[in-house]
């Protein structure tokens, strides 16, 4: 029996919905948490400042960030910042560059020949048990078994001293 799609059926943008902030239980009128199922002028504007924010922290991956900045980036408070860009992007502002920052060292330690504590503080992580617990979490095992496994059969690692250069690891006091 073929039937005509629903409403329900359609796909919904992040936080649209009946219990996403702004929804229809919300009990906000205001244009900037209006989700009438389009996308409204407001909902771009919401998603610029948040892209803006993210923009930060892609430029920013391998230096500490304070979520406050990141959030003043937005233009929103670090808790209002928190829950919008989960909204939009599924995953925390936390979450989101602990994941780049692995993505990144996959890179590194397919490719260069440093030692996993040097490609933990390259990418922006302060502890490497931190980083080996959510390197194995996202990946699925550890850095020096991704390594392992990477380099099989691949191209010969770039020295590290090279990479280091190139990444400012060789300033001058």
């Amino acid at each position: 029996m073929d039937t005509a799609p629903t409403s329900a059926d359609a796909p919904r943008a992040p936080g649209d919905g009946p219990h996403a902030p702004g929804g229809a239980t919300s009990g906000r009128a205001d244009p900037e948490h209006a989700t009438g199922g389009a996308a409204q002028p407001a909902d771009l504007a919401v998603l610029r400042r948040l892209r803006s924010a993210k923009d930060l922290m892609d430029r920013s991956w391998s230096e500490p960030l304070d979520l406050d900045a990141v959030a003043a980036q937005a233009g929103y408070s670090r808790f209002h910042f928190v829950r919008r860009f989960r909204d939009a992007y599924g995953e925390t502002p936390g979450q989101y560059l602990a994941r780049r920052r692995i993505e990144r060292a996959q890179e590194l330690l397919r490719s260069v020949n440093l030692t996993v504590t040097e490609i933990c503080m390259l990418v922006g992580f302060t502890s490497l048990g931190t980083f080996c617990t959510r390197f194995k979490r996202q990946v699925g095992m550890t850095p020096t078994e991704f390594r392992s496994s990477a380099r099989r059969a691949a191209p010969a690692a770039i020295p590290g001293c090279f990479v280091l250069f190139w990444a400012g690891g060789f300033q001058a006091d």
